[in-house]
């Protein structure tokens, strides 16, 4: 959104990749996400977003000014009518397809180097399922049955408690979006 924000090219890591990935450029993983897209907005103050149109994590407020804690509380301590607010939560979630995000749902191989694009909408809940699977599935290597299995870019990089946090955060954020609560 216009003031809030910037567009730049993608900047990636030219860094070898280390010992446990012995591949190079094979994976549509590999340099993420330049085999999709080479551009993205760079928000200004407590805006984020693909096109900064949202609050940073624990802002709220027109400008994203207000600031709150959110407390994740143990499901085993709700009440009963939290419990249940939760769990249909969890089914609007699971049964509403996200209006800002589609899934990719072959490589970049099959999609012929990008001129037939594969991608599908996906509910709020089942794109979190699918982000979790893209990120540990196992590498594709080309020709059938051909993959490595030694990797998973989710639990296995020095990334994954970081990478789970905002994995928690990006998915709190998405629920509260869909039910405004």
């Amino acid at each position: 959104l216009s003031g809030r924000g910037f567009c730049q090219n993608v900047v990636v890591s030219d860094l070898p990749n280390g010992p446990q990935y012995p591949h190079s450029d094979i994976d549509d993983r590999e340099r993420w996400p330049l085999v999709f897209y080479n551009r993205t907005c760079q928000c200004a103050g407590n805006f984020m977003g693909f096109n900064c149109g949202e609050c940073k994590f624990g802002y709220f407020g027109v400008n994203c000014g207000e600031r709150r804690e959110s407390v994740r509380r143990n499901i085993f301590q709700l009440s009963l009518s939290e419990r249940q607010k939760f769990i249909s939560y969890l089914n609007l979630a699971k049964n509403t397809i996200n209006p800002d995000y589609v899934i990719v749902t072959g490589t970049y191989e099959q999609m012929s180097n990008g001129t037939t694009p594969m991608f599908s909408d996906i509910s709020y809940y089942d794109l979190f399922v699918w982000i979790h699977y893209y990120v540990s599935r196992d590498a594709f290597l080309g020709g059938p049955n051909n993959v490595w299995q030694d990797i998973d870019f989710a639990h296995e990089a020095a990334a994954f408690l970081p990478w789970h946090r905002v994995y928690l955060l990006h998915w709190e954020h998405e629920i509260r979006k869909l039910t405004g609560d």
